[in-house]
């Protein structure tokens, strides 16, 4: 046990290990922690002042380096301008002779009808004879002019149509969707009767009947401006023979009346469906 003079002067760890084992490891961590904290202390105080002075060293040493004087470009090769070329004057142009006008044939001036006393109408404005008006050309003013000149007038783009086929030259063919008078059958009744005429012409096929194979197939055709059944074409398929015996059907339609647009006959196309059923 340690005296009262020894505790007066002895320090926290010692009165703590007061006759215990010193030699533990718990002393000498003890014993050294206050050196390990001021050592640390003094570390982690050094590194942040050089933390804080590095950039203003940085700027001070910078400041003190001698600038480089900037680099001058020398001109290897100058390019040396062009010397001014000699002013050449042209020679004088040798005088030639003008061509004269061609000849003027002799005109009449056009006159126009004003309705005046007949005191007050002057010479001019007197309506010229036929005799005066032949073998001249009309114009603005009275010219003698060149009774052997003639004014050429080319009338080859002045070309009469022949009847119904100058339409028809120059409309392009267009087949349409829907037009004011729609193609119909010989019998009428718009586009029901087309459908029911298409599925009364179809003939189930075995195969496809067999297997139990039911749908729609959808088709389209068009009636040209004859009235003609053309370009059938399957838009929806099903297969099993129905696609070729829709077809089929349709190629049996009788010749339609054609449909109209403005007045004159055009192609127009369908889409039909043809419903395959087993009763």
């Amino acid at each position: 046990m340690m005296t009262n003079t020894q505790l007066a002067t002895a320090s926290l760890n010692d009165i703590v290990f007061d006759g215990r084992n010193r030699q533990y490891g718990a002393y000498q961590l003890r014993a050294l922690y206050q050196r390990h904290v001021t050592r640390a202390l003094i570390i982690a105080t050094t590194i942040f002042a050089l933390i804080l002075v590095f950039p203003l060293a940085a700027q001070w040493l910078k400041d003190k380096m001698p600038v480089a004087p900037p680099k001058k470009l020398v001109e290897l090769n100058p390019i040396i301008p062009p010397l001014e070329p000699d002013v050449v004057t042209p020679p004088p142009a040798e005088s030639r002779p003008s061509t004269p006008p061609p000849p003027q044939p002799p005109t009449v001036k056009n006159v126009v009808p004003v309705v005046v006393e007949d005191k007050k109408a002057p010479e001019e404005s007197e309506v010229p004879e036929q005799e005066e008006l032949k073998d001249k050309a009309s114009g603005v003013r009275n010219i003698e002019g060149d009774k052997d000149a003639s004014v050429e007038t080319n009338l080859d783009d002045l070309k009469t149509g022949k009847g119904e086929n100058v339409i028809s030259d120059v409309v392009a063919p267009t087949t349409y969707t829907y037009v004011e008078q729609m193609p119909q059958l010989p019998g009428g009744g718009g586009m029901g009767a087309i459908v029911a005429a298409i599925q009364k012409a179809c003939r189930y096929p075995h195969n496809a009947q067999n297997q139990g194979i039911e749908g729609k197939v959808y088709a389209s055709f068009t009636v040209n401006s004859k009235g003609d059944v053309t370009d059938i074409k399957i838009v929806k398929s099903v297969g099993y023979g129905l696609d070729e015996e829709a077809i089929r059907a349709i190629g049996t339609l009788p010749k339609f009346i054609p449909g109209k647009q403005n007045g004159r006959e055009v192609n127009v196309s369908f889409t039909v469906p043809v419903t395959f059923k087993i009763q």
